[in-house]
């Protein structure tokens, strides 16, 4: 397997960018002019102001979003913390199905807590058994197959 055609989960992303930020600064390149190269546009975006997709039955769906996840309609107020935005290759299976072209990851104050609300629900969630450096993280699928990733920041 090349390197190109490496999976990529969340382990690579943080492994390659230590990586990268490792060899510049062993070819002699000083962290401040890499710090630099990635100097950030005078405007940016303050962050995400909707998710939209399609649904078979918007409403039904809007309902279950409300009613397990507690994001309520017409606007959300989320909390404040950090947002990942992370493009994936065409070919990666992170969020399941091939032909799935996004996943949505929430942050949640407690997995646990959260896990066992939505299992009293009868909804099946997948907990990731390993505690990573930045938390820990569990899947399910909305009722129309949509993946969702939930995400316990460490503390």
């Amino acid at each position: 397997m090349g390197v190109l055609n490496m999976p990529i989960d969340r382990r690579t992303v943080v492994i390659g960018v230590a990586t990268l930020a490792a060899v510049r600064t062993a070819d002699g390149v000083t962290p401040d002019a890499v710090e630099a190269q990635m100097k950030s546009p005078e405007e940016r975006v303050q962050g995400i102001g909707g998710l939209f997709f399609r649904s078979r039955d918007p409403k039904a769906l809007t309902q279950w979003y409300q009613v397990h996840l507690g994001i309520d309609q017409p606007s959300w107020q989320q909390a404040a913390g950090p947002t990942a935005f992370n493009p994936f290759p065409m070919e990666t299976d992170y969020f399941g199905s091939r032909q799935q072209g996004w996943m949505v990851n929430f942050r949640v104050r407690s997995l646990d807590a959260m896990v066992a609300q939505l299992r009293k629900s009868n909804i099946e969630v997948k907990v990731d058994p390993e505690t990573y450096p930045y938390g820990r993280f569990a899947r399910l699928h909305d009722p129309e197959g949509n993946p969702i990733e939930l995400w316990e920041p460490a503390s």
